[in-house]
């Protein structure tokens, strides 16, 4: 497919060709320094009818930036079911539109999910105009492996759903991706060492392509204590990464370690459920282990 982009004269440089109407546009923008947006998602912002915006206000600081005069729309978590009639009314009568997010590309881990997915299923046209992203930004200079990841967005809030959350990766061999808040930080990592092991192998990206763009890498244990040393370092947006662990062995003592710290948090059947699933173990053997301990730990 060509560029949905038809500039036909200089004088009319920000319209689409009449025959390429309709669409809508997913554009990808910068996640700190607003030199990262490319030129097509330049043209393209400049070209579209409408430009849907998690936050009008925050978005706007950008396209008056590069001089990008387009009618701006919300389109949030809280109103983008609401929206679909309106959008697909819009891209129906030949409107074309764009969607951003507040930084980086729109649905990872941002709006547009519910909105994209309806708008498919009504038959119209969605197209990409890729771009920064802080998962892959943050991949590129972690120094851990990349020929498979996992992404897994934003942990619980709360400590024991967030260890509940962590325990899927005692045995993880493929790196792990999070994102993190500044004020929960601290807190994850603690949380980490814990259920995870205080030499388990970190990298934790901080505020990237922005002026006091930082990247820790060390055990868990390390990267916690230069936190905890240093405020400034808790300052700013995340993207933790875990790196991948297979089990040394399957012995008693490993599996016992394992059911240690998810009895914690779980009930029995759904620890052993999972220590048998990632050891390979039946589950009657892993079963009596767990009541082993669980007789054992304090109440």
């Amino acid at each position: 497919m060509s560029d949905p982009i038809s500039k036909e004269t200089e004088s009319d440089s920000h319209q689409l060709s009449t025959a390429d109407r309709g669409h809508l546009y997913i554009v990808a923008t910068p996640i700190g320094n607003l030199a990262d947006i490319s030129q097509r998602a330049l043209d393209t912002l400049k070209a579209v009818d409408i430009i849907l915006a998690e936050d009008t206000r925050h978005s706007k600081r950008l396209l008056n930036h590069y001089g990008v005069n387009r009618p701006l729309r919300s389109c949030h978590e809280h109103n983008e079911q609401s929206m679909v009639d309106w959008v697909a009314e819009q891209l129906s009568q030949g409107q074309n539109l764009a969607l951003i997010s507040d930084a980086g590309t729109p649905l990872i881990s941002d709006p547009g999910f519910v909105l994209v997915r309806a708008l498919r299923d009504l038959g119209h046209s969605v197209l990409t105009i890729p771009g920064p992203s802080s998962i892959i930004a943050a991949l590129s200079i972690a120094g851990l492996p990349t020929d498979g990841f996992i992404y897994d967005g934003f942990l619980p809030a709360k400590s024991s759903a967030r260890k509940t959350a962590l325990s899927a990766y005692l045995a993880q061999p493929r790196t792990v991706v999070l994102l993190e808040s500044s004020h929960r930080i601290e807190a994850c990592l603690r949380d980490v060492v814990e259920v995870l092991g205080a030499v388990r192998q970190v990298v934790l990206a901080r505020e990237l392509t922005k002026r006091f763009e930082t990247v820790l890498t060390g055990s868990a244990e390390q990267v916690l204590a230069t936190l905890e040393a240093d405020s400034d370092q808790t300052r700013g947006e995340f993207v933790l990464m875990l790196a991948g662990q297979k089990l040394v062995s399957e012995s008693d003592a490993d599996i016992s370690a394992m059911l240690r710290v998810m009895l914690t948090e779980l009930p029995v059947k759904q620890a052993v459920g999972l220590v048998a699933k990632l050891t390979n173990k039946r589950k009657n053997e892993v079963y009596q282990l767990a009541l082993d301990l669980k007789n054992e730990m304090p109440n």
